[in-house]
C-alpha cells in the first residue's frame, strides 16, 4: 500500500484529524473509526480527559478497521500537534505492514445447481485468487452474489454450509472454503386469477413479471404486485405463491385483485404564471368496451390557453408500457409572441425496452392557423416523429434520487404538406443528487436544435423555440425571450439552450424549500445569443394525490 497523505476535518473546529501512510477503502474504513466522540468539543474547546481516551483508543481501532483488506499487523501511531493559525490537529501516521495474502481458494456449489451454466461462471469469475491481498469486503460482495443467484435462478433452499476464511497470522497466509448447497428448484406454475370479472386474462397477463415455467424468485412475485398497484385499476391486489404447494417443482400463484372503478370524471383547479388560471376536467375509462383498453378525454380553460384532447390507448403484447397510442387535440393559444388554433391528430407506437426506457414512433398531422407580428398564415402538413424517454427514482411520490431525461427528433418535408423542409431534435433531463442532512441538488438543462435552410417564419410559430416562463429562464415572461424582429416583437428561435441548478431542502416528510438559477435563451446562432438569468426562492408540497409548487424569480 503506497504512501499517501489524506487530510479531512472529521468534526467540528477546533481539532482536524489527518490519517497518513493508507489510501482508497482502508482509509474511508479508518476515517470512519476515527469521527470523534460527541461531546468531545463542546462550545469549540476540547474536553482533555475525553481526548486523552480517544488517543488510547486511535491504535486498536485502526488497526481493526485494516483487518478487512489483509493488513493485520499494523503500526499506528497518533500524534497532537498545533496548525500554524493555533488549531489543535490530530496526526495519525499508519505504516501497514505486509499483508495477508490467499494461498487456496476453495468455492463450490453443491445439490441440485452444481452444474448450472450460470452459478459455474459465478464460480469461476470468483474476485480472490491465490497470491491476492486477502480483502474481506470482496470476498462478502462474491458471496452474497452467489447465493443471490441460486436464488433468483428458483434454488430456493440454498444455503451455505461451509463460509470460512482461516487465517494464519504467523506465515501471513489465509485460506478461503466457501461452498454453497442449493436446494430443489422450483419454477413458476399455473397462475389462478381470482376476482377479475371487469379485465380480460389476456389483458391482466401483460402486468405478469414472469412466465408459467420461469425459475421462480420472490422478485418477480414482487414486481408483479407493483405492476399491478401502479396501474391504477385495482383496489387492493393479493398474491399468493407459497412452494408447499409446489407439484413436480412448480409453485402456483394464486393473484386475487379487487377491481377499482374504471369510470371517472375528476375536476380540477389550478394556477401558472405561463397561462394564469385555470379550471380542469378529465373522464377517463380504464376498461373500454371491456378489453383492458384506456379512454382519456381532457378539458381545460385558462386565461391563456383553452384545450380539449383525448387519447385512445390499446395495449400491445409483452411488457406492460407496449402500447398503441391514438390521441386528437384542438387548442386555443394567446400568448405574447403569437395567438393560434392548433389542430393535432396522431398515431404513436410506444415500446418499452425495459429499465424505465420508452421508445416511440409517431405520425401527427397538425393544422394551425395563428397571427403574429400584424402577420397572419396557417399550415396544414404531416410530421414523423421518434421518441426516447426513461426516469429512475427511488420513490415515486417523494423521491430522494434519480434521474430522468425526453429526447425527440421531428421534422416534416414540403412533400408532407409543410411549407419548408426542416428536422428538429428536443432534449430536456434532469438529476436529483442527495447531499446529505435534507439537501439535494437538482441540475435541469434543456436544449432544442433546428436544421432549415428557408425562412424560420415558414415554421408555424408553435414549432419554433422560446425561452421564459416557470419551466424555462424563471423570472422572465412566458415565451418573452428569443430573437425579434425589426419592430421588437419575439418570433421564436430555430435553437434552445436553457439549464438551471436548484437546492432544495426537506423540512418535513411533505414540506421543502429551494433556491434556484437559471440561465438560457431561445437564438438563431450562438454569436448573437444573449444569456438572460434568473434566480429566486420557493415552497414545496408533496402528497401521492399532487404536487404544489410555488416559487418566486427574479430576472438577474
Amino acid at each position: 500500500m503506497g504512501a499517501c497523505l489524506q487530510s479531512v476535518a472529521v468534526a467540528a473546529e477546533p481539532l482536524e484529524v489527518v490519517i497518513e501512510g493508507i489510501e482508497g477503502d482502508a482509509l474511508k474504513n479508518a476515517r470512519a473509526v476515527l469521527t470523534l466522540p460527541s461531546g468531545m468539543v463542546r462550545e469549540g474547546v476540547i474536553d482533555p480527559a475525553f481526548l486523552n481516551l480517544f488517543l488510547r483508543q486511535i491504535p486498536e481501532k485502526v488497526r481493526k478497521s485494516l483487518q478487512p483488506f489483509g493488513y493485520y499487523e499494523a503500526e499506528v501511531l497518533p500524534k497532537m500537534e498545533k496548525t500554524e493559525d493555533g488549531r489543535d490537529l490530530l496526526r495519525v501516521k499508519v505504516i501497514p505492514g505486509e499483508p495477508i495474502r490467499v494461498t487456496t481458494v476453495q468455492v463450490r456449489v453443491t445439490g441440485p445447481g452444481e452444474k448450472n451454466r450460470d452459478l459455474r461462471l459465478l464460480v469461476d469469475s470468483f474476485p480472490l485468487k491465490p497470491g491476492d491481498v486477502l480483502n474481506q469486503v470482496k470476498y462478502e460482495k462474491a458471496k452474497g452474489e452467489l447465493r443471490n443467484k441460486a436464488l433468483n435462478l428458483g434454488y430456493l433452499g440454498s444455503e451455505y454450509i461451509s463460509h470460512v476464511i482461516r487465517v494464519n497470522r504467523a506465515e501471513r497466509k489465509a485460506e478461503i472454503d466457501l461452498v454453497l448447497q442449493t436446494g430443489s428448484r422450483y419454477l413458476f406454475g399455473k397462475v389462478i386469477w381470482e376476482g377479475t370479472q371487469l379485465y380480460p386474462i389476456p389483458y391482466l397477463e401483460r402486468f405478469l413479471d414472469f412466465k408459467p415455467g420461469d425459475p421462480y424468485t420472490y422478485s418477480k412475485v414482487y414486481q408483479t404486485q407493483l405492476n399491478l398497484i401502479n396501474s391504477d385499476r385495482f383496489a387492493s391486489v393479493n398474491i399468493r405463491a407459497d412452494k408447499e404447494e409446489a407439484r413436480e417443482g412448480r409453485v402456483p400463484v394464486r393473484i386475487q385483485l379487487e377491481p377499482s372503478a374504471p369510470k371517472r370524471l375528476r375536476p380540477g383547479i389550478g394556477y401558472s404564471t405561463d397561462y394564469g388560471a385555470k379550471i380542469m376536467l378529465r373522464y377517463q375509462d380504464l376498461n373500454a368496451f371491456q378489453r383492458g383498453h384506456e379512454f382519456n378525454a381532457d378539458m381545460s380553460i385558462a386565461e391563456r390557453l383553452q384545450a380539449v384532447s383525448s387519447y385512445y390507448t390499446l395495449p400491445n403484447k409483452g411488457h406492460i408500457d407496449n402500447r398503441t397510442n391514438l390521441k386528437a387535440g384542438l387548442q386555443r393559444e394567446h400568448l405574447r409572441p403569437y395567438d393560434n388554433v392548433l389542430l393535432t391528430l396522431e398515431g404513436e407506437q410506444a415500446r418499452s425496452f425495459g429499465y424505465g426506457i420508452i421508445a416511440s414512433a409517431y405520425l401527427q398531422f397538425r393544422y394551425e392557423k395563428f397571427s403574429e407580428a400584424d402577420r397572419d398564415g396557417s399550415s396544414a402538413f404531416f410530421m414523423p416523429g421518434l421518441r426516447f424517454y426513461q426516469r429512475r427514482v427511488d420513490d415515486l411520490i417523494r423521491p430522494g434520487r434519480g434521474f430522468r431525461y425526453r429526447l425527440e427528433t421531428r421534422g416534416s418535408t414540403q412533400a408532407m404538406g409543410a411549407e419548408t423542409n426542416f428536422l428538429q431534435f428536443l432534449g430536456n433531463g434532469d438529476l436529483l443528487i442527495p447531499l446529505g442532512a435534507g439537501f439535494s441538488l437538482i441540475p435541469r438543462a434543456q436544449v432544442g436544435a433546428t436544421w432549415q435552410k428557408d425562412s424560420l417564419t415558414d415554421i408555424p410559430p408553435s414549432l419554433r423555440f422560446y425561452a421564459g416562463g416557470d419551466r424555462s429562464v424563471r423570472g422572465y415572461t412566458y415565451q418573452s425571450l428569443g430573437p425579434k424582429d425589426s419592430q421588437g416583437n419575439v418570433i421564436g428561435g430555430k435553437h434552445l439552450l436553457v439549464g438551471s441548478l436548484e437546492l432544495e431542502y426537506s423540512i418535513t416528510k411533505n414540506w421543502s424549500i429551494a433556491g434556484f438559477y437559471d440561465v438560457g435563451n431561445a437564438f438563431n446562432n450562438f454569436k448573437d445569443m444573449t444569456w438572460p438569468q434568473g434566480a429566486g426562492i420557493g415552497v414545496r408540497y408533496y402528497t401521492p394525490a399532487f404536487q404544489l409548487h410555488i416559487a418566486v424569480g427574479f430576472a438577474l
